[in-house]
């Protein structure tokens, strides 16, 4: 009995040792720079830099289209390779939005946003001729996964994923967050946002949404709204305000719209979408800013767990919203 209890009490020693030595959890900051500046706050017991940064590195070597060794770089070149598991599901979820929008988010579309100035090449010379011929090798139903391979039907299609590169890189760290447990975290890369749980204060975390005016250099950190967001939700904000350029006179936007080849024509400055993943929030607010807002409504209408806000000029210039029914509810600006 004497021995049962002294085994007792050095087993309730070890657990008390075990447990002092555990390190407290506490709130993270990691900061830097990608190809855009990227912020990601988390509660853990640990910072985790280096495995955040072998994430990044995975997602660049398999969606980095500047990068010349990369997956999708080398697809583009028509290597005889075999795609990862991250490219698959990118390459999936991008069908998937196509279909869902008729073909007005395309990932093919690279050939013409290359034309228009916005990719990774550049032609100075457009004309209707050209942009027609650009646009016989450009369709989401041209290109296919049998496999790990890729399959074109025009050796000349290319793939660009930038339109859902963000809100990738926000999931690939959201995911290792979620392996280790973590409950609390904001992902913020390029401003698109992972989030999950509550801040240090115990809140839900809040996201600002830029004023869409024209800022080429990024820096107007003026608000238009103010979102909340509780449990674990993906935002993305695309708009044509920063990246464009003035050619003749005339603003020419990064959004093409692959029905016509042209730069999208909507009075939509930007478009900031609620989704379950921010990857599949980054992809529709693309789709949204080149379809408008008429059409943007009956997708969501269809896709109830999606929820948009859009910013536009009125005709006196002063800026108005528009938001899905659902979206007032993450407003903090409606409480």
């Amino acid at each position: 009995m004497k021995h049962r209890h002294l085994t007792l009490t050095f087993s309730f020693l070890i657990i008390l040792l075990l447990n002092s030595c555990k390190q407290p959890k506490q709130y993270f900051e990691v900061a830097g720079m990608l190809h855009t500046p990227y912020t990601i706050k988390f509660e853990y017991t640990e910072s985790l830099e280096d495995e955040i940064q072998a994430e990044l590195q995975r997602y660049y070597h398999c969606l980095n289209t500047f990068d010349s060794t990369s997956i999708i770089s080398q697809v583009n070149r028509n290597k005889e390779i075999e795609v990862d598991d991250l490219f698959v599901e990118v390459f999936n979820k991008a069908m998937e939005v196509s279909e869902q929008t008729n073909g007005i988010y395309d990932i093919t579309c690279a050939p013409l946003i290359n034309l228009w100035g916005f990719g990774f090449s550049k032609s100075d010379n457009i004309t209707p001729a050209i942009i027609d011929s650009v646009r016989s090798f450009v369709g989401y139903r041209k290109v296919r996964l049998e496999g790990k391979k890729v399959v074109k039907d025009d050796p000349r299609l290319l793939l660009n994923c930038s339109s859902l590169g963000d809100g990738c890189s926000c999931e690939v760290i959201a995911r290792l967050f979620d392996s280790k447990g973590i409950e609390n975290y904001l992902i913020d890369i390029g401003g698109e946002t992972t989030a999950k749980g509550v801040n240090p204060k115990g809140e839900c975390w809040r996201i600002g949404i830029t004023k869409p005016s024209d800022d080429p250099m990024g820096t107007n950190r003026e608000l238009q709204e103010i979102v909340r967001l509780c449990g674990r939700h993906g935002l993305a904000t695309s708009g044509d305000y920063r990246n464009f350029y003035i050619k003749d006179g005339k603003k020419y936007a990064h959004t093409i719209d692959p029905r016509t080849g042209y730069p999208a024509a909507q009075p939509i400055l930007s478009a900031t979408v609620i989704a379950p993943d921010c990857m599949t929030a980054d992809a529709y607010a693309t789709a949204f800013m080149a379809m408008g807002r008429e059409e943007a409504r009956k997708i969501q209408q269809e896709h109830p767990e999606l929820e948009y806000l859009f910013i536009y000029a009125d005709e006196n210039g002063d800026y108005r919203t528009d938001y899905s029914d659902g979206f007032r509810q993450y407003l903090v600006s409606t409480e």
